[in-house]
This record gives structure tokens, C-alpha cells and sequence, in this order.
């Protein structure tokens, strides 16, 4: 079933939208615990292929090295819940989609395969804007399989609108 963003969400997602197509810029999603949650919203825009280019769903170890180009040794030494993987999956989104603007996303959504170090709602994310430093933030969300999800996808979101403006 699809679920369609709150309409907070959806505010701040054609607030989004506004600021990309006036500053003429192209966004790429990486996702691996949001499933492609992030990208589905931001398709719900009518309008949306005029700044949306392309997501990314890579939730095996196997894809983020095959579609994103993160590096084996990468995953083997930090896993792949990790600030180095989400910055490499947002480089990769960045230069393989050809874009302006990317957003990674990696982590535990549960209810299963957290652990001590990285409990289940352990989310990194990442953000990539040509020609400037990728920034990876961390949190550790609380809730269900689909709350740890949306508010994963919320925060990409957020981060997005703070970096659609800047540079």
C-alpha cells in the first residue's frame, strides 16, 4: 500500500521543490532502510521530474558497490551502518546520476539487527552538493519499523531544504 507523506511532510516537501526548481538543480536519492520511502515522496509532487532525476534503493552490501560505487573495504571495516557509507553512498548517487544535489540514507529500521554499538533505530545520512564536502549526520531514532523509517526520511528531507540553498 502506498502511504502518502502527512501533510507536514508534503509542505515541506513542495517548499523543497520551489527552492530546487528556482535554483535549477537535480537531486539523486541512495536509500537503504527508508526502501525508496524518500523518493516515493518526493514523486508524489506533480512536477517532480523537473528536479528529481533518480533514487537509488540499495539495501544489499552487494548494490551500494555495484550502483554506488562504495568500496568493499569500506563496508568489510565500518559496515554498512556507518558515516563513511553513507557519505560514499551520497558521492555515488552524486556523480553516477549526473546531479547537483544528493541524499543517502543507512541503517537499522528493525525490529531486528540492532546491536549494542548500533541499536535498531541507528540511522546515517548524507549529504553531497557538487563541488562541496559530503556531510553525514547521525541519529538514533525510536519507534516501530515504520516510524524509524518516516522519521528517517523526514530528516533527509530537512536536510535537503538546508543544502538546496546553500552554495
Amino acid at each position: 500500500m502506498i502511504k502518502t507523506p502527512s501533510s507536514d511532510v508534503r509542505a515541506l516537501l513542495q517548499a523543497f521543490a520551489k527552492q530546487m526548481t528556482e535554483h535549477g538543480l537535480r537531486l539523486a536519492t541512495a536509500e537503504s532502510c527508508t526502501g525508496g520511502l524518500l523518493a516515493q515522496w518526493m514523486t508524489t509532487l506533480p512536477g517532480s521530474s523537473d528536479w528529481f532525476e533518480c533514487g537509488y534503493v540499495t539495501y544489499s552490501n552487494t548494490a551500494k558497490v555495484n550502483l554506488l560505487q562504495v568500496a568493499p573495504q569500506t563496508l568489510e571495516i565500518h559496515g554498512a551502518v556507518s558515516p563513511q557509507v553513507a557519505e560514499q553512498m551520497a558521492s555515488g548517487a552524486l556523480g553516477l546520476g549526473g546531479v547537483d544535489l544528493a541524499v543517502s540514507v543507512t541503517g537499522i529500521a528493525g525490529p531486528g539487527g540492532g546491536s549494542g554499538e548500533k541499536p535498531v533505530g541507528t540511522v546515517y545520512l548524507g549529504v553531497a552538493r557538487r563541488g562541496q564536502p559530503v556531510v553525514t549526520v547521525h541519529r538514533v531514532f525510536e519507534g516501530d519499523r515504520d516510524a524509524i523509517r518516516e522519521q528517517s526520511a523526514g530528516l533527509a528531507l530537512a536536510l535537503l531544504m538546508e543544502h538546496c540553498t546553500g552554495g
